[in-house]
């Protein structure tokens, strides 16, 4: 098949980390052709959604992973699958190439279908699923907020469309400093605010469970740094091996289908003790750890759904 994959630069990447170059990895290694562009070279010119990109080759090897050809103008629907894969943040841009990407939803398999990326924010959709999460309240509000933390006590804030970590407080039942962070959040920015209920059971990991086409093929456990309540990787949460429990089981058996029905091919979810906190359809990440850890070639499964799919 003919791949373009839309995303970050390719010559920055973690090759022993980054899931989209083992996405695009596993794609060459089953005889697709690729073409990569970044974000900025999507285009919409008189009812062609067209991208400037380069072809990529790519390697095995830290500080010589890629080799690209000549930049050059294509359109969208000369592919069989175009791939949404750059990182949030989840802002009008990025909507915006969901809204571009859309338009080849006739003719060319976009993974994950951007119309639902666009309408399943990762800290939204859950709420589709009240069971299985952490009590929660969005809201612009202080005092709505004020009254969550009074009902629940200890609880972490953050940024409705943040990533990564970003943004992220626990504040205790004692603690002065909501108004202020409020203060702050609203000052520069006029998204709501997201509360959850503290779940203590974090500081034993955040679980994030890959799914493919809605069904769960693995895990792996991200321990936060000593002192720290986020166990992203990239602020020094520890990933470690871990297996799927019979809740977890039973949270995917309730979320899968919902995602499968709406073209959600490669999705992450976090899962802290027995709670859903989010369910990550953007950009997801966790692939090459969890084939490390469990020796299984998750992105095959992953390629095989889209194969499939393509007919």
């Amino acid at each position: 098949m003919k791949v373009a994959i839309q995303m970050d630069p390719i010559e920055a990447v973690d090759i022993n980390a980054d899931s989209t170059f083992r996405i695009a990895e596993e794609a060459q290694a089953r005889g697709h052709e690729l073409f990569y562009y970044r974000p900025d070279a999507l285009a919409y010119q008189e009812g062609a959604v067209t991208a400037r990109g380069q072809s990529m080759t790519l390697r095995r090897k830290e500080g010589d992973h890629v080799t690209l050809g000549a930049l050059e103008e294509r359109d969208l629907t000369e592919f069989d699958v175009v791939w949404l894969r750059q990182d949030p943040p989840f802002d009008m841009h990025y909507i915006t190439t969901t809204h571009l990407l859309q338009r080849l939803s006739e003719k060319v398999l976009v993974v994950n279908d951007p119309f639902w990326v666009r309408n399943f924010p990762e800290k939204l959709l859950v709420l589709d699923f009240p069971e299985l999460t952490p009590p929660t309240a969005i809201a612009r509000d202080l005092a709505t907020l004020k009254a969550f933390r009074a009902k629940h006590g200890d609880v972490i804030l953050k940024p409705l469309y943040g990533n990564g970590g970003a943004g992220i407080f626990k504040l205790s039942v004692e603690d002065g400093n909501l108004s202020s962070l409020h203060e702050m959040f609203t000052g520069f920015s006029r998204e709501p605010l997201i509360v959850q209920k503290y779940l203590p059971a974090v500081s034993r990991g955040d679980k994030r469970i890959i799914l493919v086409d809605g069904e769960p093929v693995g895990a792996i456990n991200r321990v936060p740094a000593k002192g720290e309540v986020r166990s992203n990787m990239h602020v020094g949460g520890r990933p470690e091996k871990v297996a799927l429990t019979d809740r977890d089981r039973e949270i995917c058996a309730a979320i899968g289908p919902h995602l499968r029905e709406h073209g959600q091919i490669f999705v992450g979810i976090d899962v802290i003790g027995d709670y859903l906190t989010e369910i990550n359809v953007t950009s997801p990440t966790g692939l090459q750890e969890l084939e490390r850890f469990d020796g299984v070639n998750v992105t095959a499964r992953i390629w095989e759904a889209i194969e499939a799919r393509r007919g």
